[in-house]
């Protein structure tokens, strides 16, 4: 992994981070130096503010959506959409010279990489002036940020090299790092949300900031993910007991309104701003909006990933989700105006075929997500070339409730406990379903994937039941879509190997370190 090149530019940028009141501005062209600068909170916090915008920006802009979803069996790239690697996501065939392997290893290191920094950097600092609640402060939040980018890259890449000093590396210009073992990988980052619970205030000292419970909430997720449920579920009661989150009432506004942004909800979200365009804006809608919406009022819009007819069947009747999640045919929204729906736009999946005078279907599963699509911008939202300010939820309170109801039934068949069905029934209320009364693997899998779907997750879920479990849920599910006809293009994919269930470290690292090729080693 050639790191020189790539911290040398992150300390560059950290040091030049300004002082603003929107901490996802873009950083001043002046350049301080560390004995008169980050003297105080204000400085601190705009350096750390840039760990929530454009340093996530490969990640966000396709790859998530690629491991996560279609991956996952909730989204299919149709005609093989070059944009997600021309079909491989879905069928289990990603080489380590697709793009976006690349794209997301250089992304989530490049977080990690920033945050690595800024820690060392505020330790640094406070050795020369002693120690300060603000340099602390900034520590714990820089820890946080690092701790979810190792948490993504782990879990994508499984096992992973660790650095903790990324610019000594820089400078020692020897790259060879080994990768160590998963489980060392997570030890590393529950360490890190150690420290930033014990260091982060209780509530958050900037909107859309992370704080105290930020940190359970993922070290609660962190120790399901490795089975820990004993953990899992004591860190999840402490962000429950601590009254301060709660479901956020409107579901669908939460993905369609930056109006809804960073509300009770919202454990960490990503940061963007539209003002900023290419790489500081959400870019969701771009690829999984219908290019009708979007075009021609911007030169983007390129419906690259659907729904599978999958997902699109996993709804119970009456869960309000599908119709807040996936825009079907025949979906209208009055105040979405352009020059192709001066009244307000109606989504049409038909088109009438000049050859024969017959309708015939363009969209083969007949729906986009709806999830981070937003518009033209005439119904006042900011919307700039395609980009929008709508946060990327990571860590919302209906994850930590449907944690704590599995950790709750843990290594069990089932389980009918009431503060476990109390939990599940929550987010099922939202949802406008019955509450159940016994709770089974297979359910909370099923909630966790119409809760989350289209949010870049579902992969993880499948993916931390293990091979043989993950290699049967994979196997059932239809990722097709509709011919032009109506009927049925069934798609199946497999996995046949525990090596399918993470990504192949790009080509380009294992070229730049050979150390990559080698066993994993042991971290601690």
């Amino acid at each position: 992994m050639k790191y020189n090149s790539k911290y040398n530019f992150l300390f560059l940028i950290l040091l030049l981070a300004s002082c603003s009141k929107d901490f996802i501005d873009r950083p001043s062209e002046n350049g301080p130096t560390l004995d008169v600068y980050y003297n105080n909170a204000a400085e601190v916090n705009a350096a750390t503010g840039l760990l929530y915008n454009t340093i996530w920006y490969d990640w966000q802009d396709k790859a998530f959506h690629a491991i996560g979803e279609a991956q996952g069996g909730n989204m299919l790239t149709p005609n093989g959409d070059a944009n997600y690697g021309s079909g491989v996501y879905n069928n289990f065939k990603v080489q380590s010279s697709d793009v976006l392997v690349a794209a997301s290893w250089k992304s989530l290191y490049k977080v990690a990489g920033n945050a690595t920094v800024l820690v060392k950097t505020f330790e640094e600092k406070a050795s020369i002036i002693g120690e300060q609640p603000y340099l602390t402060q900034g520590i714990a939040e820089a820890r946080f940020l690092r701790a979810i980018a190792y948490f993504y890259i782990t879990r994508t890449f499984g096992d992973v090299p660790i650095v903790e000093d990324p610019v000594a590396l820089a400078k020692s210009g020897d790259y060879r790092v080994p990768r160590y073992i998963q489980s060392d990988v997570i030890q590393f980052i529950i360490n890190d949300l150690k420290f930033a619970e014990e260091h982060l205030s209780e509530v958050s000292y900037q909107p859309g900031r992370v704080n105290k419970y930020s940190a359970s909430g993922l070290m609660a997720k962190a120790y399901l993910y490795v089975q820990d449920y004993a953990n899992a579920r004591l860190k999840a009661q402490e962000v429950i007991n601590s009254g301060k989150f709660a479901l956020y009432a409107d579901y669908g506004k939460m993905f369609t309104s930056s109006a809804a942004n960073n509300n009770s909800e919202s454990l960490f979200a990503l940061q963007w701003s539209a003002a900023g365009g290419y790489a500081i804006g959400n870019p969701i809608q771009i690829y999984a909006g219908p290019s009708t919406l979007l075009k021609p009022d911007f030169d983007r819009g390129y419906s690259s990933v659907l729904p599978t007819l999958d997902i699109v069947r996993a709804y119970e009747d009456g869960d309000k989700r599908r119709g807040w999640s996936i825009m079907e045919h025949g979906y209208s929204n009055p105040d979405w105006k352009n020059v192709n729906f001066p009244d307000g736009f109606l989504y049409d999946t038909t088109y009438m075929d000049s050859n024969d005078d017959a309708k015939k279907i363009k969209n083969g599963s007949r729906c986009n997500s709806l999830k981070y699509i937003v518009g033209t911008g005439s119904n006042g939202e900011l919307v700039n070339d395609g980009f929008s300010d709508i946060c990327t939820y990571i860590l919302r309170y209906s994850d930590i409730l449907l944690i704590y109801a599995e950790s709750i039934l843990g290594s069990g068949n089932s389980t009918t406990d009431a503060q476990a069905l109390d939990a599940m029934n929550q987010v099922r209320a939202r949802a406008g379903l019955a509450g159940v009364t016994e709770i089974t693997k297979d359910n909370i899998l099923h909630e966790r994937r119409v809760e989350f779907a289209f949010e870049g997750d579902y992969w993880y879920d499948v993916q931390r039941q293990g091979f043989d479990r993950a290699k049967v849920i994979i196997a059932a599910q239809e990722r097709g879509n509709y011919n032009y006809d109506g009927t049925v293009n069934s798609i199946h994919a497999s996995i046949v190997s525990p090596s399918q269930l993470f990504l192949p470290i790009p080509l380009t690292e294992v070229q730049a370190n050979p150390k990559l090729n080698e066993a994993a080693v042991k971290y601690y």
